[in-house]
């Protein structure tokens, strides 16, 4: 079995759009279609093979009464964790500054 075949297998024999659309759900006359990013990537050097996969939710799509619409899912990394970073480096700034000062003093 060839190499493209076994991954083929392995990621259950979905390829291109089967890959990021999920089965859709229905319940309640409502029909959501789950919609990822996905990609595979092989490579290798000197007899040596290796990969790695990405998958990520985006949204979903909605079906309600003959109106579709797109709904994403919202990555909280880049809303909330890293405005909290940099405000967490920015209030430790002045303590490390001065810590680092009374370092070089106490050498010296």
């Amino acid at each position: 079995m060839a190499m493209r075949d076994q991954i083929i297998d392995l990621v259950g024999g979905r390829r291109g759009a089967a890959m990021v659309f999920g089965e859709p759900v229905t319940a309640d006359g409502i029909t959501i279609v789950p919609v990822a990013r996905a990609g595979i990537g092989f490579g290798g050097i000197e007899g040596s093979i290796g990969g790695g996969t990405d998958i990520r939710p985006l949204g979903y799509i909605e079906i309600s009464h003959g109106v579709v619409r797109y709904r994403p899912i919202r990555d909280i990394w880049g809303r909330v964790v890293v405005p909290l970073t940099a405000m967490a480096a920015g209030l430790a700034a002045p303590w490390v500054l001065r810590s680092a000062s009374k370092l070089r003093r106490t050498r010296t």
